[in-house]
């Protein structure tokens, strides 16, 4: 469970890295993201009596199928029009450095330095008004561990309206 918190965390920061980078170019509004990896296919499924019992206490649980977890993503006008991908400080731990676009592509490296997990890794990704993809590989340590992560990723824009989706929290500027 602990590789899918991080995996998680670390995608959510892409993404939100991706629409900073693709401002003028991807529509504020409801998107569905899938994540394939290699660490996914090798989780255990979550019992469906748990993941009722997580529904019930209000925890939103991605689809999550044949090493894939797909989700939707509210993206509001002031987050597609960031100049670069927000820092991450506390709340992200992990830091998106070297970002570069060029027309609709753009490469990037992330650094996570925290107790639990460090190591480097780097993106590199396309994106439209309606779609995106990008492809992520880390190397390094996690809870004394070595660790080896390739992702990839696709994002389709469903509508205007985020319905019951609410925006992710970004980290506070300082």
């Amino acid at each position: 469970m602990h590789i899918l918190a991080r995996l998680a965390g670390i995608s959510a920061m892409l993404m939100a890295a991706t629409t900073s980078l693709a401002a003028d170019r991807m529509k504020p509004g409801l998107w569905e993201m899938t994540m394939k990896s290699d660490a996914m296919k090798a989780m255990p499924q979550i019992p469906p009596e748990q993941l009722e019992k997580m529904k019930q206490m209000g925890v939103k649980i991605p689809v999550m199928q044949n090493g894939a977890m797909t989700h939707k993503v509210c993206y509001t006008k002031e987050m597609v029009e960031q100049d670069k991908p927000p820092s991450s400080g506390r709340e992200q731990q992990c830091q998106s450095k070297n970002f570069t676009r060029s027309g609709n592509t753009y490469t990037g490296d992330i650094v996570c330095d925290m107790p639990e997990m460090k190591g480097t890794g780097n993106v590199k990704g396309s994106f439209s008004p309606d779609s995106m993809t990008s492809v992520y590989d880390f190397k390094g340590v996690s809870h004394s561990k070595p660790v080896s992560q390739h992702m990839e990723t696709t994002g389709r824009w469903l509508g205007n309206d985020c319905g019951d989706v609410k925006p992710p929290m970004m980290p506070q500027k300082k």
